[in-house]
C-alpha cells in the first residue's frame, strides 16, 4: 500500500517532484548553453579583430577560448540528453505505477462487492423472491374464485347440459326438409309435343278435403 499525502500516493508525489526538479535542471542547462554559445561567438569576433590587427598570438588565444566554450556546450548537450532520457523513463514508470494502483483499487472494490454479496445471500434472496411470487399467485387465485350463488354451480352438470343443447340443435337441423331447386325447362324439338304427365289420382284424404271446401263454398 502507498502512503497517501493530500489524497495522492506518496510514491506518485515523489515522482511528480522529481519530474519538476528535472525540468528545472533542464531549463538551467539550456540557459547556460545559450550563454556559452554567445561567448564562443564573441571570441570568434575578437579573433577576427586580432587578425586584422596582425596580432596572431591574440587571435589564437581567442580561438582556444572558443574551443573551450564549444566543449562545454557539447557537455551541456550530453547532460540535457541524459535528463531527457531520465524524464522519459520516470514518466513511463509513473504511468506504470498509476496503472498498477488503478488495478489494485479495482481489485479491492471487486473483493468488497463479492464479500458484500456472497452466494448464500444470493440464494436466500432468490428463495424470498420465489416465496413472494408463490404467495402472489395464491392471492390472485383466491380473488378470481367465484363467490355467492356462482360458487354452487357444478361445472360437470353445466357441461352435460351444454352437450344436450348441442345434440338437440344438431337433430333439429337434420329434421328440416331439404329445399329442392325448380326443374329446368325441357327443350322440346320442333314438331313434337311434350309428353304430359299422367293424371294424378286423388287420395281419399284429398277427396274429403275437396268435398269440405265445396260445402263451405255453399
Amino acid at each position: 500500500m502507498f502512503t497517501r499525502i493530500f489524497g495522492k500516493p506518496k510514491q506518485e508525489t515523489n515522482a511528480l517532484a522529481t519530474l519538476d526538479k528535472l525540468n528545472e535542471t533542464l531549463e538551467m542547462l539550456e540557459k547556460k548553453e545559450k550563454v556559452l554559445l554567445k561567448k564562443a561567438a564573441a571570441e570568434v569576433e575578437k579573433a577576427k579583430e586580432c587578425t586584422r590587427a596582425k596580432n596572431k598570438r591574440a587571435a589564437i588565444q581567442c580561438l582556444k577560448r572558443k574551443r573551450l566554450y564549444e566543449q562545454q556546450v557539447e557537455q551541456l548537450g550530453n547532460f540535457q540528453l541524459r535528463i531527457h532520457d531520465q524524464m522519459i523513463m520516470l514518466e513511463g514508470a509513473k504511468a506504470t505505477t498509476e496503472t498498477v494502483d488503478a488495478l489494485r483499487t479495482g481489485a479491492s472494490a471487486m473483493k468488497a462487492m463479492h464479500k458484500a454479496t456472497n452466494i448464500d445471500d444470493v440464494d436466500k434472496t432468490m428463495d424470498e423472491i420465489n416465496e413472494q411470487t408463490e404467495n402472489m399467485k395464491q392471492i390472485q387465485e383466491a380473488l378470481s374464485a367465484p363467490i355467492g350463488a356462482a360458487a354452487d354451480f357444478d361445472e360437470d352438470e353445466l357441461e352435460a347440459e351444454l352437450e344436450e343443447l348441442e345434440g338437440a340443435e344438431l337433430e333439429e337441423q337434420l329434421l328440416q326438409p331439404a329445399t329442392t331447386a325448380p326443374a329446368a325447362p325441357v327443350q322440346v324439338p320442333a314438331g313434337k309435343q311434350p309428353v304430359r304427365p299422367a293424371a294424378h289420382k286423388n287420395t281419399d284424404e284429398e277427396d274429403e278435403l275437396a268435398a269440405l271446401q265445396a260445402e263451405m263454398a255453399l
